[in-house]
């Protein structure tokens, strides 16, 4: 079966995806409004920090001394969960994490859990292995069950639902809600209180009876084995501390040498994600608490690979704040679902091809779906250099022969001032003979931009000729 995102094949190159999500007026204005009011909140905040610079400079050199030492830090977070009566289990890939996960629920007797917002689920399908073995799975953040009621996928890593606005999780919740009597399909309203307040009076039956949780981790400091996870609604805690059984699918770049490490990102994350200055939720535990047993699951699933790289490594620092999808232009015009993955963006664009390994159409693309305006740089708490990732990605893809032949020219061109100087004079000799519209291939290049019009000589020519500029 092939998975689509908003109608969009998954495997679809992101150049057709995003071609579509342009024609949808609705999704760009909710897109743009959303977007930039995110935007504006976080400059507000970050703009009060003094001390900015030096913590983004903090955040980058923590993160990659982590990396540059991970063997070592996962040893002793395991070490550390282990001995504060946590288990602690490793998976290589998608479904070896899955496996463990379906395991541990079964082992509970138990068919449903409930969910707390973690990407590393959703990178590794987890909902849907869970549901092959007759369990299901409830998300619990606000957005993540509007994406889960509506069938539809998530769309940006910070408000999953970003593409839809209030008209529409109204009839989302109207139609799905319905069933448990609350609330009437007629009588609920737009309004945000409203909509809230449906999704608490949801949610919290399946709070109190169910017995397993799945979380993820924002970090997970290795001095001490404590999990960390940033939520701005509370059902993070619901999740967390009612359920008797909690299993923390988490990935191995997550990983925080020490308690006070934490403190750093702890002032990054908020102002760089939703614009405030500190979390509204914040829950941290070690181990295994008091009448509940805790199973971390810590994911690889291609992480490794990224971390030999030594260009793409940098891209293991990201804290998925989400700032670097809400300065994109290309994702303010064509959204999350173009794509095709979970991690959607100028992050997705580096981080999935390499955790995937870019073999398919899609992955080859997504490094082309960035203007390499460097926005993305610019905001990123932990300056992750996107561009300089991206144009690395772009150079090891195998290029169409066309492409290839054409830069082989350009070369051998390039590679004599003579052969530049005598092309130069042909090109000004034959400007009028050049057509506004390229032809073949090469109609695509003409289509969305004016050709430059070929000027009379060459600044060689204008430069003998007037004896340097002087004449």
């Amino acid at each position: 079966m092939t998975v689509t995102f908003l109608g969009m094949p998954a495997d679809r190159p992101f150049p057709r995806n995003a071609a579509r999500a342009v024609r949808n007026s609705q999704l760009r204005f909710n897109l743009r409004k959303a977007t930039r009011t995110i935007r504006a909140r976080r400059a507000s905040v970050v703009a009060e920090a003094p001390d900015w610079a030096e913590l983004r400079e903090a955040g980058r050199a923590i993160k990659e001394h982590t990396l540059r030492n991970l063997d070592r830090y996962l040893v002793q977070l395991e070490e550390a969960v282990t001995a504060a009566g946590g288990h602690v289990h490793w998976a290589a890939d998608a479904a070896e994490a899955n496996r463990i996960v379906a395991g541990l629920v079964k082992a509970t007797g138990e068919t449903e859990v409930v969910k707390v917002k973690s990407m590393a689920t959703q990178e590794i399908g987890l909902n849907e292995a869970l549901r092959e073995q007759g369990i299901t799975a409830y998300e619990t953040d606000l957005a993540e069950l509007i994406v889960q009621l509506g069938d539809d996928r998530p769309s940006h890593i910070l408000v999953p639902a970003i593409h839809r606005n209030r008209a529409e999780i109204r009839e989302i919740f109207s139609e799905h809600m319905s069933g448990w009597g609350r609330p009437a399909p007629g009588d609920l309203t737009d309004d945000p209180a409203a909509l809230a307040e449906a999704a608490r009076l949801h949610l919290r039956e399946r709070f109190l009876k169910t017995k397993v949780a799945i979380s993820g981790a924002n970090f997970a400091i290795a001095e001490t084995g404590t999990m960390v996870v940033l939520e701005s609604e509370g059902n993070g805690r619901m999740c967390l501390t009612l359920p008797r059984t909690l299993i923390s699918v988490v990935g191995i770049e997550k990983v925080l040498p020490t308690w006070r490490d934490l403190e750093v990102f702890l002032q990054l994350l908020p102002r760089s994600s939703t614009g405030e200055r500190m979390n509204p939720y914040t829950s941290m535990w070690t181990g295994a608490v008091e009448g509940q047993e805790f199973h971390l699951v810590l994911l690889d699933n291609g992480r490794t690979r990224v971390l030999a790289d030594e260009v793409g490594r940098q891209t293991l620092r990201c804290i998925r704040c989400s700032a670097c999808l809400n300065v994109c232009p290309v994702y303010e015009r064509t959204g999350g679902h173009a794509y095709g993955s979970v991690y959607p963006g100028p992050i997705g664009a580096i981080l999935t091809p390499q955790l995937r390994g870019m073999g398919s159409e899609l992955d080859r693309s997504l490094p082309y779906a960035s203007s390499l305006c460097g926005a993305c740089y610019e905001v990123c708490p932990v300056a992750i250099d996107i561009p300089s990732v991206l144009v690395e990605l772009r150079a090891r893809a195998r290029h169409p022969w066309a492409e290839r032949a054409g830069m082989a020219a350009a070369g051998w061109v390039f590679e004599r001032s003579g052969r530049l100087a005598r092309l130069q004079r042909a090109g000004g000799r034959l400007r009028g003979l050049v057509p506004r519209r390229l032809p073949g291939p090469l109609a695509g290049w003409t289509d969305t931009r004016d050709l430059p019009e070929v000027p009379k000589e060459s600044f060689r020519e204008w430069w003998d000729r007037t004896d340097g500029g002087r004449r």
